[in-house]
């Protein structure tokens, strides 16, 4: 099922008390030197530390209204970010939660899910690994299978980010955004292309699945190497995606791990933002001048998740002699 802007306004009206609104700050010149009004959608302050937690809220308040929780309780495969906001909204309805994970998923991400009461599996080198060993557990159990990204309610819950910062910053012109397995560019396209808002969509070079997607025509597997791949290594993006993009305005760009890294870093100098490398992609493409806004061009760039250790963006003290 393709979600409509319907399903995105539904999905507010469904997780409203349970979120928590965007934060918007914008960006000055030491930070984001260039021609645009430039803010950031300071989403990795949400619950679970990602906006994954809209997706995942609305999704298990969506099968709850319609009576559709299993007793055994929800299963999903996850980089880390999705399994930690589905088990986060479990709590909301009393539901047990079972979370397979690939191996390289990072430790910081493995002790929020058991400390949210989650059963923890670990296997295989990708998210298509764990993935499978989830379908297999919930054809073998009757768990209810949720998805990291392809769920219609996975991803209208993610497109009320869009509205809320389109109330926060009227006259929005383009809203900038990392892509992964795309459920968050999914729902941000939907309600952007409502907003009549242009849509930045941005990838690691080696991790490029919605670009290879819109020049095939169609979704297709690439190879995952990105120091973001924990959250943005999905090897093929959904239907839902590219059909959502059809209908606005979308670009995509691409930028290089080390233009991530740095991004990651400035986020941190210049304004204490610990977060997550698949946090600082869409910043990354500023930075880069992959993307360029004009002069006094609106733009929002969303800050998508803080599941990370930050000890790696503090600079070791100089040796005392």
């Amino acid at each position: 099922m393709q979600p409509t802007y319907a399903d995105v306004t539904a999905a507010a009206a469904r997780i409203a008390g349970h979120v928590r609104p965007v934060v918007l700050a914008q960006a000055d010149a030491d930070t984001v030197p260039v021609a645009g009004e430039v803010w950031f959608a300071l989403e990795h302050m949400q619950h679970t530390g990602s906006f994954k937690a809209r997706g995942a809220a609305n999704f298990m308040l969506a099968h709850q209204e319609q009576h559709l929780l299993p007793k055994v309780g929800v299963t999903i495969a996850s980089g880390g970010n999705a399994g930690v906001a589905c088990a986060w909204a479990a709590r909301l309805v009393d539901a047990a939660a079972a979370v397979f994970l690939p191996a390289t998923a990072p430790a910081v991400k493995v002790t929020r899910l058991k400390a949210l009461g989650a059963q923890v599996f670990s296997g295989g080198e990708y998210y298509a690994d764990a993935a499978l060993d989830c379908e297999r557990y919930a054809a073998a159990t009757g768990a209810l299978r949720s998805h990291a990204y392809d769920d219609p309610y996975i991803a209208a819950g993610a497109g009320t980010l869009l509205d809320e910062i389109v109330v926060g910053l009227p006259n929005l012109d383009t809203v900038v955004v990392a892509v992964g397995g795309a459920g968050l560019l999914t729902g941000i396209s939907i309600a952007a292309a409502h907003h009549g808002v242009r849509v930045v969509a941005v990838e690691p070079e080696k991790c490029r699945a919605f670009n290879a997607a819109l020049e095939a025509g169609h979704p297709v597997d690439v190879d995952i190497d990105s120091i973001a791949a924990d959250a943005l290594g999905a090897r093929r993006v959904t239907p839902m995606s590219l059909a959502a993009a059809a209908a606005g305005e979308v670009r995509s760009v691409l930028v290089s791990d080390k233009q991530i890294i740095a991004a990651r870093q400035t986020l941190w100098d210049c304004r204490r933002l610990a977060v997550e490398h698949a946090a600082a992609t869409a910043l990354a493409a500023l930075l880069s001048g992959a993307y360029v806004p004009a002069p006094g061009e609106r733009v929002a760039v969303i800050i998508c998740g803080a599941n990370t250790d930050p000890s790696d963006l503090v600079a070791p003290k100089p040796t005392q002699h």
